[in-house]
């Protein structure tokens, strides 16, 4: 496995375990409103109920399964083509960093001016690697 690949296959488990810690994050978030009566317990079985904290920090568990899934996919076509570059393990991570920053904004102040930003980082990142893929699979050779 050359460095460039190693880099990538950490970037792409870090994006899985920040998944994780998100999600126990959001679980967490849920039993305390529960148990501290701030939330209905009928609230577990329906999207709504929940003090807007809890909401912020399980609406963004939800994001994990959205543009991550490009990441992924990206990532892992990477490792098959064999199309993994150095400048291409560097996007995975400042990827991963978007992730990681949009997550600390949303589920704390929240505040747009910083999240949309820390969001579009990530999205150009996405985009940038998907040309990196494409570029040489649509005229035959690396870039």
């Amino acid at each position: 496995m050359t460095l460039a690949e190693r880099l990538l296959v950490l970037a792409l488990l870090a994006q899985i375990v920040w998944t994780f810690l998100v999600m126990l994050a959001a679980g967490r978030a849920r039993f305390h409103s529960v148990r501290a009566g701030k939330a209905p317990k009928r609230a577990m079985l329906e999207p709504y109920g929940w003090p807007d904290k809890t909401q912020q920090i399980a609406n963004n568990m939800n994001n994990q399964f959205e543009t991550p899934t490009l990441f992924y996919a990206l990532g892992l076509l990477a490792l098959v083509l064999k199309l993994v570059s150095l400048p291409f393990a560097v996007f995975a991570w400042v990827y991963v960093a978007a992730r990681i920053g949009h997550t600390v904004v949303h589920a704390g102040s929240n505040a747009l001016r910083r999240r949309g930003p820390i969001f579009l980082v990530g999205v150009v990142a996405l985009m940038i690697m998907t040309a990196m893929l494409a570029v040489p699979i649509l005229v035959g050779r690396p870039v």
